[in-house]
């Protein structure tokens, strides 16, 4: 891991597996990090779903090295997978049969809209390359929905 305080902002970065594999090592980055930080176990969950849909997608429509960074400022937090390919994310609507095209959606469901990409983005780990970031961002500080409840109230 590669940590870097910067002003206001501490960041966490790794270098991830170049196959399939990158996808569950994201995963089990992120959710230790993340508790660690003793964020809330729902926002937890929401964000090791999302870092494994942006990288799987790098690793279906990237291009190798791929790096996983967790930046966090004030209250937010930002993740951004970085892969070294040019194709743009678009996000679409996909057929019930069809068994990919949700990833995106999902990130833009559970960030609240607050997810996008860059071009010419720094690694982290290797100072000499430039990639593409595609990123979420989620408060720290928002609390887990309240439980749904049925019936009249007490």
């Amino acid at each position: 891991m590669t940590l870097v305080r910067q002003r206001s902002a501490n960041i966490a970065a790794w270098p991830l597996r170049k196959d399939a594999r990158a996808a569950a090592q994201a995963r089990q980055l992120t959710s230790g990090a993340l508790t660690a930080l003793g964020v809330h176990p729902e926002l937890v969950s929401d964000a090791v779903l999302m870092v494994s849909e942006l990288t799987g997608n790098a690793v279906l429509y990237g291009e190798t090295p791929f790096e996983l960074v967790l930046r966090s400022e004030q209250d937010e937090l930002y993740v951004e997978v970085i892969d070294g390919g040019t194709i743009n994310p678009v996000m679409r609507v996909a057929s019930a049969e069809e068994e990919h095209g949700r990833g995106l959606s999902i990130v833009f469901e559970l960030s609240g809209g607050r997810c996008g990409y860059r071009h010419n983005v720094a690694y982290s780990t290797r100072r000499d390359r430039y990639g593409k970031a595609v990123w979420f961002a989620i408060p720290l500080n928002r609390q887990a929905p309240a439980p749904e409840t049925s019936g009249d109230s007490i």
